[in-house]
């Protein structure tokens, strides 16, 4: 095939040959001086009677015209590639597991049918059979090290098995992936193509130690996070206030050191161990003073104020640090020192108070406006609490502090599709936290969610980590929850290789530098046979 075939209007070039060709006549005859009626009529005969010469050379030129208008075309060879039959998609962090080994029979069966195993990351890199074997820690034996850690780890499924429906056209997929609900995040888009599933369960579970405060001069509180396939819980522990540099014991948590700062605070320090979580928090600060919230609500707000004000309430049962929480009718003054505002009106935030968030103020926001009839369902920590249905969401207006462009901000809590319903964008020490909804029907059903109090308990404690900018890790660090199945999109059983049948497809290669050198050795065989015909006219010397 011929990649630009308007380039062989070159062909027309053909004729300047056969037309010098046709003109080029023989030497007229030897006749008399006398004789100029014979030469006249001589002459016309021969203008008369014009037919090709040497005819090897004009067929090279004219050769030589054609291969290289071909060439200008683009010649290229097309060839067909055979369809592949399937694609068995794996999970990297998988890879190489005691979980891969186990799944190994399964995709073996896959191969032997045509499948291709490939790991679902960026430009579905071919699984070699070797990364299945294992030893008896679950450790690869044959690539061990070519599994990637933990931050490499590919988050976003939805976004990746999509790409591979567009990669592979066609072509059944069998994805095999972690319940982790921390790998499927982001928005879930429709997935087209025949995709089969294999969700692997998460039987891990992670304790770590959230946030610490003293109560007192002989007292610390300590807020523990327990993490595993179904909820994220937290409990509060006091021990008794430890010597500077004397080690805190916690049942389920590695030991702690209990440090002093050069700025007269206290803090706590992890001291790794072998069976310790290699992703908590290696220093978490001791809070020492009260936590002070502010309720700022106008009158279309009220029945949001009332939720919120007594989900504060029962969610500053598990704070380490008392709950100062004041509800007000009228803007209040950027002067009191707050650690939290919860602005619930359609104006914009007043400049004061947005230049406070730097400086460790955190501001939520919800939706203003009529905004737009959205039905669905937000998950649950928990997954045998029922959903909860949301009926509206709102748009970002202007004025009120929320950039959603912001290179730092993520989601906390999400619906059915992947859709933020509460997000944190950090912005210095402080943060906007912005629902994208309201409390209170007919927004939402959130008002008479039993789990408010532990979702907002979440944001209430302070995540030092947030502070560091690496917001999305430190949220996901920890988050041992596993995806419900029924959230997955329906699919067909697997198909067999032989039912589904692949677009074809060609692969192109490029024959011009192979014409290009054809042309070099026409001309220079033309060349030749041109300089020896000029030796054979010429007169020989004396």
């Amino acid at each position: 095939m011929l990649l630009t075939p308007s380039a062989l209007l070159a062909l027309l070039g053909l004729l300047v040959p056969v037309a010098i060709h046709l003109w080029n006549r023989r030497p007229g005859r030897e006749v008399a001086v006398g004789s100029l009626r014979w030469l006249t009529a001589g002459a016309n005969r021969r203008l008369r009677s014009l037919r090709p010469e040497q005819l090897p050379l004009l067929l090279l030129r004219a050769a030589l015209l054609a291969v290289l208008a071909v060439a200008l075309a683009g010649p290229a060879w097309r060839q067909a590639v055979p369809a592949g039959r399937g694609q068995a998609l794996v999970s990297a962090s998988l890879v190489g597991t005691r979980a891969f080994a186990m799944l190994q029979p399964a995709l073996d069966s896959l191969r032997r049918r045509g499948y291709a195993l490939r790991a679902l990351a960026p430009e579905f890199p071919l699984v070699p059979p070797a990364a299945g074997l294992v030893d008896s820690l679950g450790q690869r034996t044959s690539a061990r090290g070519a599994r990637p850690p933990d931050s490499a780890r590919e988050s976003f499924t939805w976004a990746r098995v999509r790409q591979a429906t567009e990669v592979f056209p066609g072509q059944p997929l069998y994805v095999v992936t972690t319940a982790a609900l921390r790998e499927f995040q982001g928005s879930h888009p429709p997935l087209a193509g025949s995709i089969t599933w294999r969700i692997l369960p998460v039987e891990t579970s992670a304790t770590w130690l959230q946030s610490a405060a003293s109560t007192g001069t002989d007292s610390l509180r300590l807020l523990l996070g327990r993490t595993r396939a179904t909820q994220t819980t937290f409990r509060v522990v006091a021990v008794a206030k430890p010597r500077p540099g004397a080690i805190v014991r916690v049942a389920g948590l590695a030991p702690l050191r209990y440090e002093e700062t050069r700025a007269g605070g206290a803090q706590l320090r992890l001291i790794p161990t072998a069976t310790g979580s290699p992703t908590a928090a290696s220093v978490v600060p001791v809070r020492t003073r009260a936590l002070r919230a502010v309720i700022y609500a106008s009158p279309s707000y009220a029945a949001d104020a009332r939720a919120l004000h007594a989900a504060l309430r029962a969610a500053s049962i598990g704070l380490p640090v008392p709950l100062v929480l004041t509800q007000v009718a009228s803007p209040p003054s950027a002067n009191d020192q707050a650690d939290w505002l919860f602005w619930l009106a359609d104006s914009p935030l007043p400049a004061a108070w947005a230049a406070s968030v730097r400086k460790e103020l955190n501001v939520w926001q919800e939706a203003s406006g009529p905004g737009i009839a959205d039905t669905a369902h937000l998950l649950s920590p928990a997954a045998a609490e029922p959903p909860v249905t949301i009926w509206r969401r709102g748009q970002a207006s202007p004025g009120t502090g929320w950039s959603p462009a912001g290179g730092n901000s993520f989601s906390l809590w999400t619906d059915g599709l992947g859709r933020a319903v509460l997000s944190r964008q950090g912005l210095g020490r402080g943060a906007y936290y912005r629902l994208h909804t309201r409390l209170s029907p007919p927004w939402s059903e959130l008002a008479d969610c039993p789990a408010l109090p532990a979702q907002l308990l979440e944001l209430l404690q302070p995540s030092p980590e947030w502070l560091g900018g690496n917001e999305l890790s430190s949220v996901l660090s920890q988050d041992q929850r596993a995806l419900d199945p029924t959230q997955l999109t329906p699919t067909r059983p697997l198909k067999s290789p032989g039912s589904a049948v692949a677009p074809a497809t060609f692969r192109l290669t490029d024959l011009r530098p192979w014409a290009v050198l054809a042309t070099g050795l026409l001309f220079a065989v033309e060349r030749l046979l041109a300089r020896r015909r000029v030796r054979q006219l010429s007169p020989a010397t004396p």
